[in-house]
């Protein structure tokens, strides 16, 4: 996902995010920002493996209970272990480039890469390759690595969505890491590397943010929702015309979190998050975090969202839209009118 950092910046309503943190445009760096310590791999995994069954308000998690027959706790518990793993490896690389001066490539769509998006990718790669060598890997920067066409696993990276905050200081990019089991996300993480937040999404189960469960809030109206989306300059044509009908709605629009704003949605501290032109390494990982947090995502006709994972897959484009809320979640289904 792409991020217009300065939409969001200078507005008022960033600050109270973090209370803590003091930014200095002239140095780049931090000054106060007082940072919780990073949870331990045992913490984290017990956070994880003792969470209790979740039952969803949602009728799009239909998928989840029966994939949870299928696979035993002990895998998902060895899987999440693993996820975090990869985490932790990924925000090692990440905060020793933050704020730091480096080179800026453009990728062939012209959106922006670093050495922290391939090197924290990298990183992750060789963990999954070592504990689960016959896993497939689909990266966002390098693709598809698996010998094979086709698996029944597939871990699904991007090591810095809104690479565009990340290469300018604002601390509201996220890694995403998504484990599917016959094309369906099992495992879902976003890792804010920065703030030490990470929000854990697992088959069956209720999210977790840094071990303690968290879920969406009731809000059944347009009228009174906060929406979120990365910035209203990403929409075009038809999909532009569609997010306006939404926008007007909505209590208060607000712009510029990347995947943060599902995170926060997750929380409870937002109610809708629309989107257009996702890739599936943009939103896979969210698919288990907002589920599991009572939530809802589709697409804009309320469809599931699926993506088939292979070596002949293309990243297609694919508009988002989740809500708190299922009552939300259908007027804004409404009133986006997509066909």
């Amino acid at each position: 996902m792409l991020a217009q950092s300065h939409l969001l910046s200078s507005n008022s309503t960033f600050l109270p995010l973090f209370p803590n943190a003091s930014f200095s445009p002239l140095h780049r760096r931090f000054e106060t920002l007082h940072l919780p310590p990073l949870l331990s791999r045992s913490t984290l995994s017990q956070s994880t493996r003792f969470s209790p069954t979740m039952t969803s308000n949602s009728k799009h998690s239909n998928h989840i209970e029966a994939l949870d027959s299928v696979l035993e706790q002990s895998e998902l518990d060895r899987f999440a272990e693993v996820g975090n793993k990869l985490a932790d490896a990924a925000g090692e690389v990440i905060r020793k480039y933050f704020r730091k001066s480096f080179d800026i490539m453009d990728k062939e769509d012209l959106s922006p890469v670093t050495i922290a998006d391939q090197a924290a990718e990298d990183s992750m790669v060789s963990i999954i390759r070592e504990n689960f060598p016959f896993h497939a890997i689909y990266g966002e920067e390098k693709g598809w690595r698996c010998k094979e066409k086709v698996a029944e696993y597939v871990w699904v990276l991007d090591p810095i969505d809104g690479t565009k905050s990340f290469i300018t200081g604002k601390p509201l990019f996220g890694t995403l890491i998504a484990l599917l089991y016959r094309n369906k996300p099992i495992l879902g993480i976003i890792d804010q590397p920065v703030l030490r937040e990470r929000w854990i999404g697992i088959s069956g189960r209720k999210t977790v943010l840094n071990g303690q469960e968290v879920s969406t809030r009731n809000c059944a109206k347009l009228s009174q929702a906060y929406l979120y989306t990365t910035s209203p300059h990403l929409f075009s044509g038809d999909a532009e015309v569609a997010f306006a009908r939404v926008r007007s709605k909505v209590k208060v629009p607000l712009y510029g979190c990347d995947c943060y704003a599902y995170a926060l949605l997750a929380s409870g501290f937002v109610d809708l998050v629309v989107e257009s032109g996702l890739k599936p390494y943009d939103f896979l990982s969210l698919i288990p975090v907002i589920e599991g947090a009572g939530g809802v995502i589709t697409d804009w006709k309320g469809h599931q969202l699926k993506w088939e994972a292979s070596s002949d897959s293309r990243a297609l484009s694919f508009n988002v839209v989740a809500a708190g809320d299922e009552q939300l979640h259908q007027e804004a289904v409404d009133a986006l009118q997509w066909q």
